[in-house]
């Protein structure tokens, strides 16, 4: 396709009225089948300025389930309290999912969402730790980005850390590839913590339910819409790069 096709499907694409809550396309919109829940466990996403996907990102999606529920848009934020948006948010009582090199199947361990400290190695007393948790931090973003998100919010080391092991793959599929089998989507990681957390399975099926309807309005939209489609990241020129 040459860059005037590609300008003109990008133009047809913005054209293409929004949800106001999802803030996605409408063809794509899944909001008239959302119930919020009235969840006891507070979450928290933060979105990567550069991963606002229209079509297949579910971080406001995701938020939309839950009464007690924020997204907010940045780099940085000084504090959690600051993030929440409130007056004091004790960081200590909550926990962020953050991969980063960590694998549940690198430990003697099955449980499916394990506390690790800041060394990386499994904490004592799992039950413990996150049976008082307040609070999730979800980092929405590629894993680059996600990693940049943690290392300028310094904040986040006096969460609990926790990484998860899911038994199956993301339900993105080959919409958008994984780089590893256990990464997962913000919705469906938002739904295997809390319903673990709170002990109340059906909050992971009702998330991946939604997940599902939105993945087929995509690939339904996508046939007689392709402007929605994602276009691919140019290429770099790393030969020029050398040069500099």
């Amino acid at each position: 396709m040459s860059k005037k096709s590609d300008l003109q499907a990008a133009e047809v694409a913005e054209a293409i009225p929004e949800c106001p809550h999802c803030q996605k396309p409408m063809p794509l919109c899944i909001c008239d089948s959302i119930t919020p829940i009235d969840n006891k466990i507070e979450l928290l996403i933060l979105q990567h300025p550069q991963e606002q996907d229209r079509a297949l990102a579910t971080a406001r999606v995701a938020a939309l389930h839950f009464k007690k529920a924020t997204v907010k848009i940045g780099l940085s934020w000084p504090s959690l309290a600051k993030a929440l948006g409130k007056p004091v948010a004790d960081p200590a009582r909550w926990a962020i999912l953050y991969l980063g090199s960590a694998k549940v199947s690198d430990f003697e361990t099955d449980r499916d969402i394990l506390a690790i400290d800041r060394k990386g190695q499994a904490e004592e007393n799992q039950r413990a730790l996150l049976k008082d948790i307040q609070g999730i931090v979800l980092l929405d973003g590629t894993w680059s980005q996600a990693k940049a998100l943690w290392w300028r919010n310094a904040w986040m080391l006096k969460c609990q850390r926790v990484i998860l092991g899911p038994a199956k793959p993301s339900l993105y599929g080959k919409l958008r590839r994984e780089p590893r089998k256990d990464g997962l989507s913000t919705i469906e990681a938002a739904g295997m913590l809390l319903a673990s957390l709170e002990r109340k399975p059906d909050i992971e099926a009702t998330l991946n339910a939604s997940f599902e309807r939105m993945l087929a309005k995509y690939r339904e939209a996508q046939n007689v819409m392709p402007e929605l489609a994602p276009k691919p990241k140019p290429k770099r020129d790393w030969r020029r790069k050398k040069r500099a």
